[in-house]
C-alpha cells in the first residue's frame, strides 16, 4: 500500500545541493534524484544526473545513468524519494511533459525556477506529488538535519 504525505522534509544540504546544481547547469534545464532507504520518504543520497537533451526547455535523463541509478538503489536497499529538475524560464510549476514522465508515484517531484526576473538571483523551490497525471502542490520543509528535527518534534 503506497501512503503519501502531504510534505516533503528536506535537509538545508540537500535543498542547496538542488539548487547549486540548477544554477551550474543554467540556461540548460540540470536534473537528477536523491534516493533514500525504502520505505522512509527521507531523501538522502544525492545524485545530480546529466540532462541528455542539453536544452533550456526540456530535460531528459540518460539511459544509462537512468539503469545505474536504479541498479545503486537496489543494491542499498533505497528507492527515489525526490526526482528534480530545474526550469530556466519558466515558474516551477510541472509542464504538460513533467506529468508524461512522473512515473513514481511514491516520489516527490522538486522543481526550481532558475528564471531570473527581477535581476536578484532569486528562485523558486517548490515539490509537488504527481500520481496518474494528477499534481498536488505540497509543502516543502527544510530542516538542518534529521536528528534535529526528530529532536523537535519529541
Amino acid at each position: 500500500m503506497l501512503i503519501l504525505t502531504d510534505m516533503l522534509t528536506i535537509t538545508q544540504a540537500l535543498h542547496d545541493q538542488i539548487v547549486a546544481h540548477a544554477r551550474k547547469d543554467h540556461p540548460d534545464e540540470a536534473c537528477g534524484a536523491i534516493a533514500g532507504p525504502e520505505g522512509s520518504d527521507r531523501p538522502e543520497r544525492f545524485i545530480p544526473m546529466l540532462n541528455a537533451a542539453r536544452s533550456p526547455t526540456f530535460y531528459e535523463f540518460d539511459s544509462g545513468d537512468l539503469l545505474k541509478l536504479y541498479k545503486g538503489m537496489a543494491e542499498r536497499d533505497e528507492e527515489p524519494v525526490v526526482f528534480y529538475h530545474s526550469h530556466t524560464a519558466t515558474e516551477a510549476y510541472p509542464s504538460r511533459t513533467d506529468i508524461t514522465y512522473a512515473n513514481e508515484p511514491g516520489a516527490h517531484y522538486v522543481l526550481v525556477s532558475t528564471a531570473d526576473t527581477d535581476g536578484l538571483g532569486e528562485f523558486q523551490f517548490r515539490s509537488y506529488r504527481i500520481v496518474a497525471g494528477e499534481v498536488t502542490e505540497e509543502e516543502v520543509r527544510v530542516v538542518p538535519s534529521y536528528d534535529q528535527d526528530a529532536a523537535a518534534t519529541e
